[in-house]
């Protein structure tokens, strides 16, 4: 394969094409498990015609989901290619149907780049390429889903219970898991206004919207502008090493004070304080205490910092106006507390 303008020779290219088969082929496997549980079809054994159409009612999920991985880690393929810098196929990262809080049957799918990044533009390019793609996906499966609602009375095939006295939850029984709104999210609900929308707290039932929702929240968790994610790329190309270190400080602070007063209350609620009550209730409605665990990671995990290219030079225009756009692309995508438990 050649680009023109390239030298006559091969492409550096990582092969490892059955690990990559195999790991592709699981995801499929668990992504689709995964999308019968949300889709409130789990997997069943007792009859094989009922194992078939339990199991193959995650495959809307599943292929939504892997569709907006594939073009998010193909996009950073591609670029890599482009700028002959030497990486891998995507890493689809299998998660077995576990009892966790959220088990997507997926943990994403990575690509490694196995050289230096030789300058400021390859490594802009091969940074904002995935999420920038991937974007697309995100804002198509949001759209479609919302035109392409279930009728209203498709959540009492799911939960009949709620035909009952005191209908959908927040119920009286048990907790209920409800999702955070973004201004993307925000926006298309305004602008397409669709009668039959559910409840946050019932929108995993929805595969079309949920995996929309889940690639808004991905794609703004790889836009933090710290460390080596797909937004500290994009600032160290645009704002240099001075501008990047500035911008990794002030947003693991951000995500730290945002996570803080949820985490605070959890903390005086295990230890049955009487101070749990006194935390005033604007500062819980905003905050998530899972960003002190991605504050965790990033500082401690992933690193903060960002290794300089070959060669540091400034950006063209074009390219800063594609920055900024991946800019806004973040604070649409981004949501402030995205998991709510009541």
């Amino acid at each position: 394969m050649r680009f023109p303008g390239f030298p006559k020779q091969s492409i550096p290219l990582e092969r490892g094409y059955p690990l990559h088969l195999a790991l592709f082929l699981l995801t499929i496997v668990s992504t689709i498990w995964a999308g019968a549980f949300w889709g409130g079809h789990p997997v069943r054994f007792e009859t094989l015609p009922l194992f078939i159409s339990t199991f193959t009612s995650g495959i809307p999920y599943s292929l939504s989901l892997l569709l907006f991985l594939s073009v998010h880690e193909f996009g950073h393929f591609f670029a890599s290619l482009y700028h002959r810098v030497r990486a891998t196929l995507p890493y689809y990262i299998p998660l077995p149907p576990l009892p966790l809080f959220l088990s997507l049957g997926t943990m994403g799918a990575v690509i490694k780049i196995r050289e230096r990044i030789p300058g400021t533009n390859a490594l802009f390019d091969i940074g904002i390429a995935g999420p920038l793609s991937g974007f697309f996906i995100c804002l198509g499966l949001l759209i479609f889903g919302f035109l392409n609602l279930p009728a209203a009375d498709f959540i009492y095939t799911i939960h009949p219970e709620y035909l009952s006295p005191g209908g959908i939850p927040p119920h009286p029984q048990g907790e209920t898991l409800s999702l955070g709104k973004n201004l993307l999210w925000i926006a298309l609900e305004y602008w397409i206004a669709p009668k039959n929308l559910p409840p946050m707290s019932e929108m995993y039932h929805y595969p079309f919207l949920f995996t929309g929702w889940l690639a808004s929240f991905v794609t703004a968790l790889n836009l933090l502008p710290v460390g080596q994610l797909d937004g500290g790329h994009i600032t160290y190309a645009m704002f240099g090493m001075k501008g990047h270190k500035k911008t990794a400080k002030i947003f693991l602070l951000f995500i730290t004070l945002l996570g803080f007063p949820a985490f605070l209350q959890l903390m005086l609620s295990l230890l049955k304080s009487d101070a749990a009550p006194l935390i005033p209730q604007l500062m819980l409605h905003w905050s998530w205490s899972g960003w002190l665990l991605w504050a965790f990671i990033l500082s401690r995990l992933i690193g903060m910092n960002h290794p300089p290219t070959d060669n540091d030079h400034p950006l063209s225009v074009k390219r800063k106006i594609y920055g900024w756009a991946s800019i806004a692309i973040f604070v649409i995508t981004f949501i402030p507390v995205p998991f709510r438990v009541t």
